[in-house]
This record gives C-alpha cells, sequence and structure tokens, in this order.
C-alpha cells in the first residue's frame, strides 16, 4: 500500500497549498479586519453553531447504520462516534476526502463486524450520501430560480449537479461489473504482482457491495436519513448568520447550504476545500444581497465548528490507536 500512499501524497499536498494560497488571498481582498469584527459579533454563538452540527452528523450515522443487519449493528452512539472521527479525518487531514471513510470501516471492523461488511457499508454509504447531495443540489438550483432569478450562476450549478450524478451512476455501474476486484488487481500489478489475498477479498467486499445495493427497502430508508440530514445542516447556515447579524429565512439558509456544499464537492482534491468553500459563499452570499466579509464569515464560522469538533475527534482516534498498540504490546510479551 506504500507506494499507492506515497502516489497520492503529493497530490493531497499539492491540493492544500492551493487552497491556502486561496484562501489567504480572499481574506486579505476582503480585509482581515472587517472579517474578524464580522466573526466578533457572532460570539459564543459560533460555538451553538458547532454543536448544531451534531443534528445532522447523528443523521448520517443513522443512515449508515441501517445498512447493517440487526445482528451486526452496534449502538446510535457507536455509529455517532464512528462517523464522527471519520468526518474529523477528512475534514483537518490532507486525506482527499478518503482517509475517514477507511477509517470509519476499519472503527467498524474493530467492533467485532466483518471487514468485508464494514467496508461495504462504508462504501454504499458514500454512494448515498453523494446520490441525495445531488437532489439536495438540484433543490437549491430550484430555488436560486424561484428566489432570485440568478441565471448567471445556474449553468455552473446544474452542470456540478450533472457531473456529480455521471460520476456517481458510473461508481454504481462499475461496482455492479467487479470495481474492487479490478482495483485490486491493478494494486497487485503497482506492487510488483498480483496477490491472491487481496483480490480474494476485494472480491468478497464486491459481493457484499451487490448484496447491499439489491436490497431496495434498505437503500431507500438510509437515503432518506441522508437526504434529512443535508436539510438539517441548512439549519447551520441559519444560525450562523443569525448570530453574524446578517438572519436570511430558511429558504435562503437552504439556498447557501445546497450550493455551498455543491461547491465542496468539487473540490475534494482540495482538503477541506480550503478557499474553494470561501469564493462559493463570497458569490452565493453575493446573489441575496450579503456583503463580502459577512458571507466569509460564514464560510469562517464554519471552519471554527470542523475546529471544535474535528481536533477533539483527531485526538480520540490517535488515543485509541496508542491503546491499541499497548495492549499488542503486551498480548506479545505474554
Amino acid at each position: 500500500m506504500k507506494p499507492v500512499a506515497a502516489a497520492v501524497r503529493p497530490a493531497a499536498y499539492a491540493g492544500l497549498a492551493v487552497g491556502l494560497a486561496l484562501f489567504t488571498g480572499l481574506v486579505a481582498y476582503r480585509g482581515v479586519r472587517e472579517v474578524a469584527a464580522a466573526l466578533v459579533v457572532a460570539g459564543p454563538g459560533l460555538v451553538v453553531v458547532a454543536f448544531f452540527h451534531l443534528g445532522p452528523m447523528l443523521a448520517d450515522a443513522l443512515g449508515w447504520r441501517t445498512l447493517l443487519g440487526a445482528a451486526h449493528r452496534p449502538s446510535v452512539l457507536a455509529m455517532l462516534r464512528a462517523r464522527w472521527i471519520g468526518e474529523s479525518v477528512n475534514g483537518l487531514l490532507p486525506v482527499m476526502q478518503v482517509g475517514g471513510n477507511v477509517v470509519k470501516a476499519r472503527l467498524l471492523a474493530a467492533r467485532g463486524i466483518p471487514r468485508d461488511r464494514a467496508a461495504a457499508t462504508v462504501v454504499v454509504d458514500v454512494m448515498l450520501v453523494v446520490a441525495t447531495q445531488v437532489a439536495f443540489t438540484l433543490g437549491g438550483v430550484a430555488l436560486l430560480l424561484r428566489h432570485v432569478g440568478g441565471r448567471e450562476l445556474v449553468p455552473a450549478a446544474v452542470g456540478g449537479a450533472a457531473l456529480m450524478s455521471t460520476l456517481l451512476a458510473g461508481f454504481y455501474l462499475a461496482q455492479r461489473r467487479g470495481l474492487f476486484v479490478a482495483m485490486a488487481r491493478g494494486l497487485g500489478h503497482v506492487l510488483g504482482g498480483a496477490s491472491d489475498a487481496l483480490t480474494a477479498g476485494a472480491a468478497s467486499l464486491d459481493t457484499e457491495v451487490r448484496r447491499l445495493s439489491r436490497d431496495r427497502r434498505t437503500m431507500a430508508a438510509s437515503a432518506a436519513w441522508h437526504l434529512a440530514s443535508w436539510v438539517i445542516g441548512a439549519g447551520e447556515v441559519w444560525l450562523a448568520l443569525r448570530f453574524l447579524g446578517h438572519p436570511v429565512d430558511l429558504e435562503q439558509a437552504l439556498l447557501l447550504e445546497s450550493l455551498g456544499q455543491a461547491v465542496r464537492a468539487a473540490a475534494f482534491a482540495i482538503p477541506g476545500a480550503l478557499g474553494v468553500q470561501e469564493g462559493g459563499y463570497i458569490l452565493l452570499g453575493a446573489v441575496l444581497g450579503l456583503a463580502g466579509e459577512t458571507s466569509l464569515a460564514l464560510s469562517l464560522a464554519k471552519r471554527v465548528r470542523e475546529i471544535l469538533l474535528g481536533l477533539p475527534g483527531l485526538l480520540v482516534w490517535q488515543a485509541e490507536g496508542a491503546m491499541a498498540l499497548v495492549r499488542t504490546g503486551d498480548r506479545g510479551t505474554t
């Protein structure tokens, strides 16, 4: 796996460099003092915004939990914890939105769930998250047309949704045709020879993914939770702008959240969509009549939430890893 990680790491750090440059440029252009003043107005409200995010996070955890059979379902708290740690990894580390999903699968496996089943639920869950985000984004485009008639932004929004839909359909068809077996064989060539064990494990994962995908009732229930998560997430924007002294109605909050999240998803190669998220909110905020520094402060309020929830998540993850190493060492000495 090390050659693959070595190939991905430069791209992640290059994305981080681009994001930092864009972020710094936007803050400097809008004025550090003005943006800081906007955040000061929010004050302790930023903490409220951060903890409100537990609502959509819980809905996502319940959607993921739905994919696990009754015999293999951990508690709701355990699923929320795994979702929290995975989101912390994806949000704060340069892992191109992949590392957190690997961590989530490992956390499930550590609870005694078969590895193939744990990994399959993560794969299918990601697919459902993207599918429901496409629906959420299209809803945002409809609100944009209805509410402000911002036709200049519609082609970009529709294009982004179409791209996401195409990628989702391609991923679905690929996994139906044995995506993970093909990936395993390719990885075997990268590593200097195919691995029978790796290919066998990938075949088992493909089987689990196909089994889950055929259960339409479970898929629909999981998708409903994820769509609810996207909608609840608009409350974060509504609260943040209220604390920033520029309240909007729920329809405007839904518009900002749906299209803002689409912009963030499109910038998956840049850790945390740094800079891109800020630019997206400035453009969308302008359509609603929000000043650039207010829109930038809104994005930074979300960054504060990522730090307030994400740093503890990373610490818990690292502490668990350290304790696991200690337990392994103790068993090795007995």
